[in-house]
């Protein structure tokens, strides 16, 4: 593969999009919640391990979550941080700019007033939202700048996981949080191919033109009469915009002390859909980085068929095949869905309006889990060290085992 990365420019009149497109990712906006004394919220969790180590169990990771959402996902948004959440981790929400700055303040007045997040301060909102076109270069924009807060403000994490707000769960995050102990710190999980097919016309040869770098307002994309050759300096990918990333791989996207992330973040710009080439371009032409891959992006999804381009939204005629797919995550999901609540009580154990509980809620064996408190059905916050997997770990372990095995693992990266 070749190794030289030097910038393609098709056009030179086209380096302004691409130029304002460069400096929004290097923007960090503002943040909710702020502290009155001390600036901006750090995140604060005791990072002791020492009683995993003892009994001889691998350290415990930390994930770092982006929840996306937009007009009218507030609700969802607040559902799928109660069942993703766990003190141990760190959480970013973004609704973009055509929610209403209502909606937004309501998210962060629950983000403040909920009494677990109060207690482990690990939950951001962003205040200063983004504009996201669906098929255009801003939603690349918008996680990079998540991901710049992420590596600013929460500093000793192992994975970023992006998540929208018709995602949910399908087991809890201390199962997640035990099978992933086990594992490299550092595997990148993202699905990706060298067959282009559509793309290698529409996004690789075509180049398109999205407003929302430049408007206030979200409008479609359009395309440019002139066209443009496929790229000799890297070899492009393509695959899902969903991904679990490690902290090194993101630090060098976002500080880049190779050209690489510079290069194609500038050649994205104008590419249809970069959120689904972008991360994987960079991974698989880059030598530290190549042989890190796994060829999955942890979602179950179904596609309409025929042109199997956007996600179906799952029902309860899903769910037996969800649950025995190991995957820990599923989309796309309707606002209160049957099956999400059949996956709270099932699969999460999770009660209406609750956190998916853990080790860390110290819980009242003769209290009624649907009982309303200050804390909740927990009775005193516990460590978020202490993790209690459950059967659900076992389909993980089960999936991420094969996806390891030597048959599947090296023949699968970066083809």
């Amino acid at each position: 593969m070749k190794k030289n990365h030097n910038p393609y420019y098709p056009d030179r009149k086209w380096l302004m999009p691409l130029a304002v497109f460069f400096l929004l990712f290097l923007i960090v906006t503002s943040v909710y919640p702020k502290s009155s004394s001390h600036g901006a919220t750090r995140f604060v969790l005791d990072s002791n391990d020492n009683e995993r180590l003892e009994l001889g169990l691998p350290p415990l990771p930390r994930f770092a979550y982006l929840i996306s959402g937009t007009k009218g996902d507030g609700g969802s948004m607040r559902r799928l941080l109660q069942a993703a959440y766990h003190p141990r981790n760190y959480c970013l929400l973004h609704l973009d700019l055509e929610a209403s700055d209502s909606e937004r303040l309501e998210l962060a007045k629950y983000v403040k007033s909920e009494s677990v997040l109060r207690e482990f301060r690990n939950v951001m909102v962003v205040g200063k939202a983004n504009l996201i076109t669906d098929k255009g270069p801003t939603m690349i924009a918008s996680t990079l700048q998540a991901i710049a807060i992420l590596l600013n403000r929460a500093k000793d994490w192992d994975w970023f996981i992006n998540l929208s707000a018709s995602d949910y769960p399908l087991v809890s995050q201390d199962d997640l949080l035990h099978v992933f102990s086990f594992l490299p710190r550092d595997l990148n999980f993202v699905e990706h191919s060298s067959n282009l097919g559509w793309k290698e016309d529409m996004g690789a040869k075509t180049i398109m033109i999205d407003p929302g770098l430049y408007h206030a307002k979200k409008s479609g994309v359009f395309w440019a009469k002139e066209r443009r050759s496929i790229p000799s300096s890297f070899k492009l990918f393509t695959g899902s915009s969903w991904v679990v990333l490690t902290k090194p791989f993101l630090e060098f996207c976002i500080w880049g002390w190779d050209n690489l992330p510079r290069t194609l973040l500038m050649y994205y710009t104008n590419f249809l859909s970069s959120s689904e080439g972008y991360f994987h371009t960079i991974i698989c032409n880059h030598k530290d980085f190549q042989n890190t891959t796994v060829n999955q992006d942890l979602h179950y999804t179904k596609w309409d068929n025929p042109p199997n381009q956007h996600p179906i939204n799952l029902t309860s005629e899903h769910f037996i095949d969800m649950v025995q797919s190991g995957l820990p995550f599923a989309r796309s999901f309707a606002e209160n869905s049957s099956v999400l609540h059949r996956i709270d009580e099932e699969l999460l154990k999770r009660a209406k309006g609750q956190f998916t509980l853990g080790a860390w809620c110290v819980r009242n064996p003769n209290s009624n889990s649907n009982s309303i408190s200050e804390k909740g059905p927990c009775v005193a916050y516990g460590s978020p060290h202490d993790v209690k997997p459950t059967s659900s770990s076992k389909r993980v372990e089960k999936l991420l085992m094969k996806l390891l095995d030597h048959e599947n693992f090296r023949p699968r990266q970066c083809r």
